[in-house]
């Protein structure tokens, strides 16, 4: 089955033939990138959007893994947009036009066709309002239009023996701030700054929730049970607090896509 939706993403590549790839690092974007640079006679580049809300550490395994797969890549420094400093709920949609009319601008500045993005098919049965603007602006999806998941495009690259197989999803550091509050520089490092801190202490994938001086944290599977009695913990906690958490707390129902999307419920 994965080996006919390659195929047919094959097929789409070299229909498109001269696109730019949306690239945020993430592994469906990244495993596009690595897919289309592996097929002749089509044109492409990887362009990458660096914002104050978006991780360091994301933009810097796009480059590198762009510069290891030999894939022209570009990065456009975008500020904070102003329409969603206080975080609306519908952040993602407002976001997703500001975003990729950049991303179109390039392209059509530098002689491309279209403009692609990692979106899968899975990402389609799932709240997520930023899609409607990448159908408005007539953004193409090829893993999507080849009805690849999330499952299949992980054991792609585990198949091709990408280290990013396992890659846990990312998202913005905005969506760890409750909707309608203002968004200062202050706490959107904060909240990476304690991200990059789990990660070190051994917690990948961890999600730091911001609500009013609280670090909500989330965590994946299996690692609820290691923090408890981590001998780290205490560490984490300190650390954590010096960064400007005044209460720490661990969320018993763990990583869950768009936890903050329940209050829209």
């Amino acid at each position: 089955m994965e080996q006919k939706k390659t195929e047919i993403l094959n097929s789409l590549l070299k229909e498109l033939g001269s696109f730019v790839i949306a690239f945020s690092g993430g592994l469906d974007s990244s495993y596009l990138v690595y897919h289309a640079s592996r097929i002749k006679n089509i044109r492409f580049t990887a362009v990458t959007i660096r914002t104050p809300y978006i991780p360091e550490r994301e933009i810097n395994e796009a480059v590198e893994f762009a510069s290891a797969h030999s894939a022209d890549h570009k990065i456009i420094n975008i500020s904070f947009p102003e329409e969603i400093r206080h975080n609306p709920e519908d952040r993602c949609y407002l976001c997703k036009r500001r975003l990729f009319n950049h991303l179109i601008c390039f392209a059509r500045e530098n002689g491309f066709k279209y403009l692609v993005d990692g979106t899968n098919s899975d990402d389609k049965k799932e709240y997520r309002p930023g899609l409607r603007a990448l159908r408005e602006l007539e953004v193409r999806s090829p893993l999507a239009e080849a009805r690849l998941s999330k499952n299949e495009i992980r054991e792609l690259c585990k198949n091709a023996g990408l280290k990013i197989w396992d890659k846990p999803a990312m998202a913005c550091l905005l969506t760890r701030i409750p909707y309608n509050t203002e968004i200062s520089d202050s706490i959107i490092r904060m909240i990476e700054a304690a991200e990059e801190l789990m990660l070190k202490k051994g917690y990948p994938g961890a999600r730091v929730r911001a609500h009013s001086g609280i670090a909500r944290i989330e965590l994946l599977p299996g690692h609820l049970e290691k923090i408890v009695t981590d001998p780290e913990k205490e560490s984490i906690i300190a650390g954590l607090k010096r960064m400007g958490f005044k209460y720490i707390s661990l969320d018993l129902e763990g990583y869950r896509t768009g936890s903050m999307n329940d209050e829209l419920k």
